[in-house]
Parts: structure tokens; sequence; C-alpha cells
């Protein structure tokens, strides 16, 4: 017999991609189950969209970097209190908490510590695998699952002594924007000394980031140019930091073209010859659209300090994580230097070795993050295991 009693989830999404997620599970058991969802904790507008009513303004628990959570400690401590309560007295058929583990794991503590009845289920894995491997297993005793977006995650969160891990598959692997992209790349390409090369430039999301990069950047285009190349130059963005990357460009001898809308961004990466990358996740986007690249970065003089001590991964770029070997050259810190990253690029400008490699091992990545069904339907369903 059916069950007309509507389930009841509570959902903790604080980014907006994980409020893209959340949508996507709550509609992936609207379809499992066939029974009306009640809402209840806190989202953005997808979730808004199906019923929730936010607890406040998700955006306040999105905080990037160690020193943006400590000026807003107090606040989050607050908030992290009242998400709890909230929710431990709704009495939930399920907790989902997703990405923002700062946040949304020590709300899952408080209310498993409030209710051990209600089961929690994490939607993104902590980067457990990279830094602060302790996590994993200090987890067990408030996270019931983990769903996984990346294909090592279950195997770490095993070998790390974590909460059972299932793997869903990742939203960019089945984008109609990376599939187009994909088949651009896939076509035939002259590569000849005489034709104009694109080249992507992508130094970051972040003000910061574009401050440390876009010069070693400009200086890798120079010496191109000074080598005999000619360059067509396009350097996607977004609209918080074009303006730190219009500036940070005035003085190029010539400018790159600036995109800052998604169509224009996805277009360039159908057409790139190569690509010199910020490390993050647009290594994945580039990996799966097929683009050769080269990844950077430059840690803040903090972090460089205690970088050393924290990482446990041998590289920080996600395609070579997941093929499990070294597809993309990476240069950190010190080792940004134009004179490396020039021949690094002239390398993915010919026709075979290094860009060869990385395109094989990029159709792995491919092959390795299929899935067999949607990744809502896969979290739903593991989801529900955990519904009595």
């Amino acid at each position: 017999m059916t069950d007309e009693r509507p389930l009841r989830i509570a959902i903790v999404a604080g980014e907006e991609s994980g409020d893209l997620l959340g949508a996507d599970l709550v509609a992936g058991l609207q379809r499992a189950t066939g029974r009306r969802i009640e809402l209840v904790g806190l989202g953005g507008r997808h979730l808004e969209a199906l019923g929730l009513v936010s607890l406040f303004d998700a955006g306040e628990i999105a905080l990037i970097g160690i020193s943006a959570i400590l000026r807003g400690l107090p606040r989050l401590m607050r908030r992290i209190g009242q998400a709890a309560a909230a929710i431990a007295a709704a009495r939930p058929d399920c907790l989902i908490t997703i990405d923002s583990p700062d946040f949304s794991l020590r709300v899952a503590r408080k209310v498993r510590a409030a209710d051990r009845t209600i089961p929690i289920v994490h939607y993104v894995c902590p980067s457990v695998w990279a830094w602060r491997p302790g996590r994993a297993p200090a987890m067990r005793s408030y996270v019931d699952r983990i769903l996984c977006i990346l294909p090592f995650e279950v195997r770490e969160l095993e070998r790390l002594g974590g909460p059972p891990g299932t793997y869903v598959g990742h939203r960019l692997r089945h984008d109609d924007n990376v599939e187009a992209a994909a088949a651009a790349q896939a076509g035939a390409r002259d590569l000849s000394d005489t034709r104009v090369k694109t080249l992507l430039l992508l130094p970051g999301s972040r003000r910061s980031e574009v401050g440390r990069l876009l010069g070693p950047f400009g200086e890798t285009v120079s010496l191109l140019r000074a080598r005999g190349h000619r360059l067509r130059l396009v350097l996607p963005t977004v609209p918080h930091v074009a303006e730190a990357v219009r500036a940070g460009v005035a003085g190029w001898a010539e400018k790159p073209q600036i995109v800052t809308d998604p169509a224009g961004k996805w277009r360039a990466f159908g057409e790139a010859d190569a690509a010199l990358i910020s490390s993050g996740t647009v290594s994945l986007e580039l990996a799966l659209s097929g683009v050769p690249m080269v990844s950077c970065y430059r840690l803040d003089p903090i972090m460089r300090l205690v970088a050393p001590h924290l990482l446990k991964v041998w590289s920080a770029c996600l395609p070579n994580l997941i093929a499990d070997r070294a597809l993309v050259p990476e240069f950190y810190d010190q080792f940004v230097r134009p004179q490396i990253l020039v021949r690094q690029i002239e390398a993915l400008f010919m026709d075979d070795g290094m860009r060869a490699w990385q395109k094989a091992g990029f159709a792995e990545v491919r092959r390795r993050m299929d899935t067999s069904r949607p990744a809502g339907e896969i979290a739903a369903q593991a989801v529900l295991s955990h519904i009595k």
C-alpha cells in the first residue's frame, strides 16, 4: 500500500552549487516515491522553488577561505545552533547536508546529538583525501552515508575509515555545454606552425588568484609571441572579478578577449587549442571537454607555510586524481615561471607526445566518471535506503 504521508526531508545547502544538487536530489526522491516532499532547513532559490522556506539567507554560510570563516565565526556558530535546533524539532525522515562542510557537518553533529534516530546523509565528500584525513573517521559517529561526486572518493573513504560512500556522479559528466565542447574538440584540428592558435587563459575565479597569476600568464604570452607563435587569446572569467581581470591585462601588448557569459565560455572551450589555468574545478571542465592544459597555482603566504604539513595528496589536479596518472603538468608557487610554462604550452600545440597523452587520459577520465543513471536518481536511492 502506498504511504500517503509526505516525506519530510531536512536539507542544508549554502552554496549555489549545493542548492542545485539538493534540488536535483529532491526531484529524484519525488520520482522514486511518488510522495509529496516536505522540506525544512536551509537552501537557495532552486530548493525554494520546490517548497523550502529557508530558515535564513543561505548566502550567510557561503564563506570561502580561513580569513573569511574567522571573521564570520560568531555569526556562523549562532546559525549552526539555530539550524540544528529547527531541524531536530521538525523530526524529519532524513537530514541531507550538502557541501559547505565547515557549516553543514557541524549542523549534522548537533542534530545527531539531539536525536539519534534521524538518518544523516552528506552530499559531496569533504576533501579528506587531500588534507586533514582525520575528518573521515570522525564523521562516522554522525554521518550515515556520503554521496560522492568523484569516483575515487568511495575507495578513499574506506581506506581512511570514514562513513560508507556512494558514487552518484558529477553534474559536469553529462552537461550539455561540456558535451558540445567535447564534440568540437573531437574534430580534426590544424596545428601547423603557421596557423593562429587559440589559447585559453583561466587565472581563477577569486581576486586573490587573479592577482597572483595574471602577471606570469602575461609574461608567458609575451614569450610565446617572441618565439614566433601567432595567438588568439581568450580569457573566460566570472562577472565579480571581471574588473580585476581588465585592470590586470591593461598593460599587455595584446589584450585577450574577455568573456563573462557562459555561452561564450563554452564556445571558447570548443575552439581552444590549449589552456593555461589556475588549479581548480575548471581543470575538470576542460578535461571533460577535451582541452589540453597546463595548471598553476600560487598560494597566499600563510597557506604556503602550512600547506606542506597539511596536504596528503600527490596531485591537486582533479583529472590527474581521477585517471590516477600525471596527465596535466602542475606548477606551484616559485615554479610558476614563464620560461617553463611557455615550453609546456608549445608541447600542447603539437599534434603528438604530450597533447596525445592528455587527450587519451581525458577519455579515461570520462569513462571513469560514467554512471548508469543520472546523479539525482542514484542519490535518491541512497537516501531512501536510510529511511525506514
